[in-house]
């Protein structure tokens, strides 16, 4: 992993760690809400281990919020620009998945995040990762096959999908050649 990988990971794990203790839980009480182990959760935190993007999924839905919000809370400043080359990047170290955050950090309720998904990948991502939001998908370049409990929605570029109510998902590069969307999430606001 290189440097500016390292440094994302540390902050991450630095965010789960202030996103837990914020909410008064152990290490234990965090690893049964997201179904994710002590032991893991421990060395994401201290910054030994890199996330995969489901256990992101797992951790931010115990969190109550999204994993784009608990990325976009490690990695960025406040601002009206968020120019490409601060926009966080991230890495999923088993799917070689790419997730950018290309949304300046405000008040409003939006994330815009855009993925690559490499030829072949398979993302599952847990209902609770999006338990507050409304999301869209637009798939801007490729083939997404995106599962959503018992349907199947297979999307071709331009294709924009409404999400439904919370289900488990799945987000399939079924294609040799990668595939890139956007995730247009709009968050629970509470007043």
């Amino acid at each position: 992993m290189n440097t500016i990988e390292d440094s994302i990971n540390q902050r991450i794990g630095a965010r789960i760690r202030i996103e837990r203790e914020s909410r008064g839980w152990s290490l234990t009480e965090l690893a049964e809400r997201a179904g994710v182990s002590r032991a893991m959760i421990h060395k994401i935190e201290r910054g030994e281990s890199s996330p995969t993007a489901t256990l992101l999924g797992r951790l931010s839905g115990a969190f109550g919020i999204s994993m784009s919000m608990l990325i976009a809370r490690a990695e960025m400043q406040e601002g009206k620009l968020l120019r490409f080359a601060d926009q966080p990047v991230w890495h999923d170290p088993q799917s070689h998945y790419l997730r950018r955050h290309v949304s300046p950090r405000s008040d409003l309720p939006i994330d815009l995040v855009q993925i690559e998904l490499p030829a072949g990948s398979d993302i599952p991502m847990p209902a609770s990762s999006y338990v507050q939001a409304r999301q869209l998908i637009w798939l801007q370049q490729g083939e997404l096959v995106f599962v959503e409990g018992d349907v199947r929605h297979e999307m071709q570029a331009g294709d924009c999908l409404e999400l439904g109510p919370p289900n488990d998902c799945r987000f399939i590069n079924e294609t040799a050649q990668p595939c890139v969307y956007l995730v247009v999430r709009l968050n629970h606001v509470v007043s």
